[in-house]
Formats: C-alpha cells, sequence, structure tokens
C-alpha cells in the first residue's frame, strides 16, 4: 500500500487526507502547528493518523508521495529536505485532479477578482441547474469535495501557492483575470517568478480546452507570447475593439462564445465598478463554455450582489459609510476600492506587507482619503509612504484602536474603509476573521458615537 504524508492540517491538509483515505492509501498528516478543533475531529472521523506541533521527519521521510499545503512555502525546511531525497511533493488541486473520473473543470486565478468571478461562474452554471461543485481557494477544499461527492462541473478559485504545486493537472477552461505585484515575499521579491507561477493555469491545456485571459492586463499580454497555446483563447476587456469574446460596446457588456451570444446593460449589473465589469465579463465566458444559456446568465448577472469581504457595505449611521473590503490584501485590489469611492475616505489599511510598492495610489489618496488609519504591529512602511500626501495620519495596533480613530476622524457625508493592502497575518488568524470583526464592530458601536 502506498504512503501518503499530508503536510498542513487546515481546510487543503484535512481534505486531501480524507480523500488519501478514501482512495485506500497509508495516510499520515503532520502539522507543525496546532490543528484546529474542526480539522482535528474530521481526521479523528475518517480514522487518519496524524500529529501537531511537531514534524516527525522519520514518518515523514516514509512517504511515497507528500501533498503539502498552499500555505507552506517551498524554503520551509522539511520541504526542502523532502526535495533532497526526490521525494515528490504535490499540491491538493495536482492530488485530488487525478480522482475527478471525466468531470470538468472551470479554474480561475489572478491577483484580483479570482473571489468574484469563481462565485459568480459558479452561481450562472448552479442557477441553470448544471451539477456543480464549488472548491480551491474558497469554501471547501477540491480534495474533500472529490472525496465525499461528484458533480459533472467544478468552479476552482487557484491562488498561485496552489497552482505552483501542479504538473499534470489540466483545466478545461482557465481564466487568468490579471497579474499584479503580489506575494513578492513567496517568489524571491521577483516579479517574473511570480507571473511564471500564474501562466501554471494554462499547462497541459489541449485544443478543446479554452483560455480566458484580460486583453487589457499589461502583464498578462506581455508573458502571452513566452507560452504555448494550443487551446482556444477567448480574451476579454473593456478596451476591446476586435477579436474578443467580451468586450463593452458603449454601456452594453457583449459575449460570444462557441456561436452563443449575450448582451447586458452596464447598469443592470447588482455589482458596481469597472472592475466587476471585468469579473462579469470572465465569469459569462466561462459558463457560456459549460454550457449555459445567455438568458441565464444575464439573469444570474442582475442577481448577484457581490462576495463577503469585497467592497461589502456594512450600515450607514449618522451619515457615515462604512464598507468592509478586508480582502484587499494587496495594492490594486485597494486600487479599486480607492477608485469606487465618491465620498471623502478614511481609510483603514495595514497589516503583514508583502512588499508593496503603494506609488500606484498616490494619485488617488491625494484629494480623496482625508485619513489614513494604519492598523497593524509595525505601520512604518505604510505611514512613511503616505507622509504629505493625506491630512492626517493615524498609527493604531488593533481594532479597537483603529475604529475608535476612524470614528473621530468621519464626519456625515464620509465612507470609512477597511481596505488593508495587506496580509492580516499580523493581529488575525485571516481575512475573514479581520473582516468579521469590522462588520462586528461597526454593528455595536457606531450607533452610539458622537450622538448617532
Amino acid at each position: 500500500m502506498a504512503r501518503i504524508v499530508v503536510l498542513g492540517g487546515g481546510e487543503s491538509g484535512c481534505g486531501s487526507a480524507v480523500l488519501a483515505k478514501v482512495k485506500g492509501f497509508d495516510v499520515f498528516l503532520s502539522d507543525r502547528g496546532a490543528i484546529a478543533p474542526k480539522y482535528r475531529g474530521q481526521l479523528e472521523e475518517w480514522r487518519v493518523s496524524y500529529e501537531e506541533g511537531r514534524h516527525t521527519e522519520e514518518l515523514i521521510f516514509d512517504a511515497d508521495e507528500v501533498v503539502k499545503s498552499p500555505g507552506i512555502p517551498e524554503s520551509a525546511p522539511i520541504v526542502k529536505a523532502l526535495r533532497e531525497r526526490g521525494i515528490p511533493v504535490v499540491s491538493e488541486i495536482e492530488f485530488a485532479g487525478r480522482y475527478t473520473d471525466g468531470s470538468r473543470t472551470i479554474c480561475i486565478t489572478g491577483s484580483n477578482g479570482k473571489t468574484t468571478t469563481t462565485t459568480l461562474a459558479y452561481e450562472m452554471l448552479r442557477q441553470a441547474d448544471l451539477s456543480v461543485g464549488l472548491a480551491g481557494n474558497i469554501g471547501q477544499s477540491f480534495a474533500l469535495e472529490v472525496a465525499t461527492e461528484y458533480f459533472d462541473w467544478y468552479v476552482i478559485e487557484l491562488s498561485s501557492f496552489q497552482l505552483d504545486g501542479m504538473y499534470d493537472f489540466r483545466a478545461d477552461v482557465g481564466v487568468l483575470m490579471n497579474i499584479t505585484p503580489d506575494h513578492l515575499d513567496r517568489y524571491d521579491h521577483k516579479l517574473q517568478n511570480y507571473v511564471d507561477s500564474k501562466f501554471r493555469i494554462l499547462q497541459n491545456q489541449r485544443a478543446t480546452d479554452k483560455f480566458v485571459y484580460c486583453a487589457d492586463d499589461p502583464l498578462t499580454l506581455e508573458n502571452l507570447g513566452r507560452h504555448d497555446r494550443n487551446m482556444e483563447v477567448l480574451p476579454f476587456g473593456v478596451k476591446c475593439t476586435e477579436g474578443c469574446a467580451a468586450s463593452l460596446d458603449g454601456d452594453t457588456i457583449r459575449v460570444r462564445v462557441d456561436g452563443k451570444e449575450l448582451s447586458i446593460g452596464v447598469d443592470e449589473l447588482k455589482i458596481k465598478g469597472v472592475h466587476n465589469i471585468y469579473n462579469a465579463m470572465a465569469a459569462s465566458i466561462a459558463a457560456l463554455s459549460a454550457g449555459v444559456p445567455p438568458e441565464s446568465i444575464c439573469q444570474t448577472l442582475r442577481t448577484f450582489t457581490g462576495v463577503e469581504h469585497r467592497l461589502e457595505p456594512c450600515g450607514e449611521y449618522g451619515g457615515v459609510q462604512y464598507i468592509n473590503d478586508s480582502k484587499a490584501t494587496n495594492v490594486d485590489s485597494v486600487w479599486y476600492a480607492l477608485d469606487s469611492m465618491r465620498r471623502p475616505t478614511v481609510w483603514i489599511a495595514g497589516g503583514t506587507d508583502k512588499g508593496n510598492d503603494y506609488s500606484r495610489l498616490f494619485p488617488l489618496v491625494e484629494g480623496r482619503v482625508k485619513t489614513l488609519v494604519c492598523m497593524g504591529v509595525d505601520n512604518a512602511k505604510l505611514m512613511r509612504e503616505f507622509a504629505g500626501r493625506i491630512p492626517e495620519i493615524v498609527d493604531t495596533h488593533s481594532l479597537g484602536e483603529a475604529m475608535e480613530a476612524a470614528v473621530r476622524s468621519a464626519a456625515p457625508g464620509d465612507t470609512v474603509l477597511l481596505s488593508p493592502a495587506c496580509a492580516s497575518f499580523d493581529l488575525f488568524k485571516n481575512y475573514e476573521q479581520r473582516g468579521e470583526q469590522f462588520k462586528a464592530w461597526v454593528a455595536k458601536h457606531a450607533v452610539g458615537k458622537k450622538g448617532r
């Protein structure tokens, strides 16, 4: 019996362990940290052997293959030791992709917009009554879905970390939303390494597969010629004049795939902003490729309200609007958020900096952001970069401090925007926890401040 060792006891790792157990492998899971009760219970339910708080080398090096969770970098000592011994190390997506039994996949990556696009494409297929699962970097792990359910289609959000461990996996429909600098701390601070990771979305694609990409994205276009493209290419963009599968004709989005067409007015979309036009285009191309009728796609676009933690309105108190954009963990995401602000803005930012270049935000903050509330363990870089560009900058080190500062600064007619531009790991477990705590604070405290 072949032995599979799984590194990491979170959503991805536990899903991989369950799938390995279902497929009859000798399975062992190792997590250097503590395993959350939810996942510990899952491992015990499936009778998976595991350890936490350590990596026991003799148990790990006995593996025929290792499935590595995406949060573990290649630079981790245990991963380096595995590589030195020639033990194969793959991602959860690579491992799960071997057992899809004829199901097809829509795989979506990009620096920004992938969660909204993935959720929107999934909703398009689901509302058309197709057999479809939602997995990957959103919701339930792909491995757990493959282990416990069967769908004709899987719509999968893929991070660069998940793409890095993919070798034979193939997307039937691969979608690359855009590429902007992100996670450079994981890529030796070399942008090309990160770009190459994103382009793994099209590896192994055949002539019958589809590659969807943004024709308006400079880094995508710059690197497209470096990759063989046997598959059908379906570009989209608001600046397209010809040859695009989706384009903007005045205020109308037009999409054409496999002889099927749809058109919908921008004002009919529930989700607003130019970034959501791109998201709608990409999701519509993917859904048409999966056989969803055009009118069904349009109906979903008219009713879809967005995803949690992405420009999510949390309420308006005393004339001050509060928006949760905790998912904005890089500069480009924040650019879209600030660009959509139409009122004086109190901007809450900060966290674990990933090698950010904030210069792209300078033109947007001037005259638009009245106060920058820095929320992190170390805010020195953020404060230095925006000194002299924003009238008021406040240094805070907890959510409570940040919210008190934001409320002091905000006046009726303003917006308080949580859009961090950074990872959450200095003060929070993840961006979801950061967003949830922001929303909970607003619900509990904001009404009572300043006599509101």
